[in-house]
């Protein structure tokens, strides 16, 4: 009897696939979501003006990063009900999305820098005193042990980091149960998300969400000097 040898790729092939659909990236969005007292998201909002692109990576654009952001936070935090609205600003200050092309031995991964801040909509009220910034990575499944370049498309690697960085923050945000509390008087008149684009006084300052670029300090300030002036005699 001969018994003839397996090849290795396709039976490689076939395990690499089974462990892709293991590791799809949506199964928790479809179990209730991690409790956040009154939680109910208001503004949902995406800054790139100072993005930086890493040295070795696809180019994406600002649009392509706020429209993704923008759907994996509402297709997180819109699953909460809670009747106090809580304001979400995320600005993206840095990425790199692994190119194809590259060997295989380096096994390029992607990854996203984003600082996170949230406000109290009635008060207005920024919660964290602090951005909190989120260094993301794609995960560890079948597509990136190889190098996501070689096996996703760049609107691919965008939405794992996306699904990702917002899976991070409700992490973050689970830690401080006293940021959401879940007994008290409601919030008065709490405003809609939909009415955000109408009400000008509601939303944050955009230069108070401005993103830190990575290699930068704080710039130093010189105080202004206000010459005295002598009252003329009469």
């Amino acid at each position: 009897m001969t018994i003839r040898p397996i090849h290795a790729r396709p039976v490689l092939f076939a395990l690499l696939l089974a462990l892709v659909a293991a590791c799809a990236p949506t199964d928790d969005l479809k179990k209730p979501p991690v409790p956040l007292g009154r939680f109910l998201l208001g503004l949902n909002l995406v800054v790139t003006d100072s993005m930086q692109e890493g040295p070795v990576s696809r180019t994406a654009t600002p649009e392509e990063w706020q429209t993704a952001l923008e759907a994996a936070v509402k297709d997180r935090f819109g699953r909460y009900d809670g009747d106090t609205y809580y304001d979400m600003a995320i600005n993206v200050v840095g990425y790199a999305l692994a190119p194809p092309g590259l060997p295989v031995v380096l096994s390029p991964k992607s990854v996203l820098v984003v600082e996170v801040r949230i406000w109290h909509d009635a008060t207005k009220t920024q919660l964290n005193a602090e951005p909190k910034r989120l260094i993301v990575f794609e995960g560890t499944s079948g597509e990136t042990i190889i190098g996501s370049g070689l096996t996703r498309t760049k609107a691919e690697q965008i939405k794992v980091l996306s699904y990702n960085t917002a899976k991070q923050i409700e992490e973050w945000l689970v830690k401080h149960p006293e940021w959401f509390p879940a007994t008290g008087d409601p919030v008065p008149e709490p405003r809609k998300p939909d009415d955000a684009a109408a009400t000008t006084t509601t939303a944050p300052a955009t230069d108070a969400i401005t993103a830190t670029p990575l290699d930068s300090a704080p710039a130093k300030t010189t105080p202004k000097v206000i010459p005295k002036t002598t009252p003329a005699k009469k």
